[in-house]
């Protein structure tokens, strides 16, 4: 596989989307191809951040050459801070696309569950806009009332949203959603905080359905040369002749049944 190079990508666009929250629209060259699932990492510009931080793609626009992300500023002073500040025009420094994607093929003439939840929602966006199917459930999961991104997965499959709240939708979470209102499937890709995919991935083996989770990590290459991502696995990996997978190169999307959560 060809070593990705760091390129500087152009914003087109970034606005807030809910608190804390930011969409932002990139030209780059890692459009031409993406894949639902996959991420980007993006540097800093002023150098204080020597590691890039990973954001999942939420769009992909391959015919004007641009992604979108949307993205959690984690807090004062850190990177993604410094990514909501930048304005149409701004360039900065991006290496992608990293890591594998869903298998959209695995879905054709399938019920499928889209379950995302946090910021495990937006890279779902691509996913639900790509997947053909026989019949598309997307479960987003949020805090409160701030359903960011809830008028275009209204226009990509039936939408059930739930709220810890309780002020949208089913109060509790994503699975709290299947058994309010009956939900069934036959294939389910999800991406979300470890406690929502432990969950999920009990879920799917014990209804023998197929599974595909997209694991959330700290990162540190993003390419999988440090090992600082690794998940426990079910067969050893060929890099470092351990059970372990490295979540950025050899994920995020694995089969539900190949990694312990």
């Amino acid at each position: 596989m060809e070593e990705k190079k760091k390129e500087q990508a152009v914003v087109i666009s970034q606005e807030q989307l809910a608190d804390g929250i930011y969409s932002m629209w990139i030209r780059t060259e890692a459009s031409r191809a993406a894949k639902p699932g996959q991420f980007l990492s993006l540097y800093t510009n002023d150098g204080t951040k020597l590691l890039p931080r990973p954001i999942s793609i939420c769009e992909i626009d391959a015919e004007n050459g641009s992604l979108r992300v949307v993205y959690r500023v984690t807090g004062e002073h850190t990177g993604t801070e410094s990514f909501s500040q930048m304005k149409a025009g701004d360039t900065i420094p991006v290496i992608g696309p990293l890591g594998n994607g869903f298998p959209l093929e695995r879905a054709a003439g399938k019920k499928v569950f889209l379950m995302g939840g946090g910021i495990g929602v937006p890279p779902i966006l691509e996913l639900a806009k790509q997947l053909e199917c026989e019949e598309k459930q997307i479960l987003a999961g949020y805090r409160d009332q701030q359903t960011f991104l809830k008028e275009e997965f209204e226009q990509n499959g039936t939408l059930y949203i739930s709220t810890e709240d309780g002020s949208v939708g089913t109060k509790g979470n994503v699975m709290d959603v299947i058994r309010e209102n009956g939900l069934e499937a036959d294939i389910i890709y999800a991406c979300g905080p470890t406690p929502m995919l432990r969950a999920i991935k009990q879920y799917a083996e014990e209804q023998n359905i197929e599974c595909y989770i997209s694991l959330e990590e700290r990162m540190a290459c993003g390419i999988g040369a440090c090992l600082a991502c690794v998940c426990k696995s079910k067969e050893k990996d060929h890099h470092s002749n351990v059970n372990n997978k490295r979540i950025c190169k050899d994920g995020p999307v694995f089969l539900s049944t190949e990694v312990e959560i």
